[in-house]
């Protein structure tokens, strides 16, 4: 992941303050993620009882997150970080392996819409989500699926990395093809809640969870995934990339970095794959995050296009990687 160089022109500055600005201004959805040149490094909160600093995994089994005590927030408006006996924490992963994307588990998480504009890696992530009302669909029979195992054949078959941001709910509604995600050496596996509900008010209709809950939430996605093992990250995306402070208090007891993007495909609900086409190629630079669903009924133009994309990639001498390396100035994490 890139970190923001102290010698940076005027003009980058202001934007990198605009962003925080906005970040602090309350919740608001958002179509696009707000882009500031470089990857956005919030400024850093300590948790309840910690000295404070300036600045800017495994979650344990999921229990409701403690409120603070006090219930009253901070001087600046904020919710203080939650702490304390009960809240899910940063637990060291198994063998001292620190996984990318990894954090001081206390502090605020960072939020990065793309890498270092260097070098020609872009990482090509997909959102797996599942929400209860899609559940009833898939038992209902009025979908057939919402694992698109078009994409997956097709990185599989030109050995293409990708990231893969996976809702608690998908995993458990689809074992076997997460143990194949989770087999790839090219895939890496990241965290995009337990049930895709929102964080924050007014988020594309999105049901939204109860702040108490957000913090446990997260950790519980984090436990669905561990057992399939692969290249597991600390990378998390906030469904329809709506957060504010408040959303990313909750997850400072967790150690994660989140992840937006600056490459959004439009690719829910498409009803052609041109246009998704359009969208990544008109958009993609050195160092993009490039958003894109695997979740077949709700996404059925994706696998059109992918080909395509890979295509124009290619032709601009853009090379798919690992998200990991892509934020991590190109160089290779393991």
């Amino acid at each position: 992941m890139s970190v923001k160089n102290l010698r940076v022109p005027l003009a980058v500055t202001l934007a990198v303050l605009a962003a925080a600005a906005a970040l602090l201004a309350g919740p608001t959805p958002r179509p696009e993620p707000v882009r500031a040149g470089l990857a956005r490094l919030p400024h850093a909160t300590t948790a309840p009882g910690a000295a404070a600093t300036p600045g800017g995994p495994n979650g344990a089994p999921a229990t409701p997150a403690t409120p603070d005590p006090s219930g009253a927030p901070g001087a600046d408006g904020d919710v203080p970080v939650t702490g304390g006996p009960g809240t899910p924490e940063a637990t060291p992963p198994a063998g001292g392996v620190t996984p990318p994307g990894a954090t001081p588990p206390g502090t605020l998480p960072p939020v990065v819409d793309h890498g270092p504009r260097t070098g020609n890696k872009v990482a090509l992530t997909f959102d797996a989500d599942l929400t209860d009302a899609m559940r009833r669909q898939l038992r209902s029979g009025a979908v057939r699926s919402y694992a698109n195992l078009a994409i997956i054949d097709l990185l599989e078959r030109r050995q293409v990395p990708a990231t893969f941001f996976l809702t608690g709910k998908w995993v458990e509604e689809y074992p076997e093809v997460t143990r194949r995600l989770a087999g790839n050496p090219r895939f890496e596996l990241a965290n995009h809640t337990y049930g895709h509900e929102s964080f924050t008010p007014d988020c594309y209709d999105l049901p939204r969870i109860a702040e108490r809950r957000m913090t446990a939430d997260v950790a519980r996605t984090f436990d669905v995934i561990a057992p399939y093992g692969g290249r597991q990250t600390r990378y998390f995306r906030f469904p329809g990339l709506c957060h504010d402070r408040t959303a990313l208090n909750a997850l400072a007891p967790l150690g994660v970095t989140v992840v937006d993007g600056d490459v959004v495909s439009g690719d829910p609900f498409a009803t052609a794959w041109r246009p998704l086409v359009r969208a990544v190629l008109s958009q993609v630079r050195p160092g993009s995050v490039i958003i894109m669903h695997v979740t077949e009924a709700n996404a059925p133009m994706t696998d059109e296009a992918l080909p395509h994309i890979l295509a124009g990639l290619a032709e601009r001498g853009l090379r798919p990687a690992p998200l990991s390396e892509v934020l991590a100035n190109g160089e290779p994490t393991a």
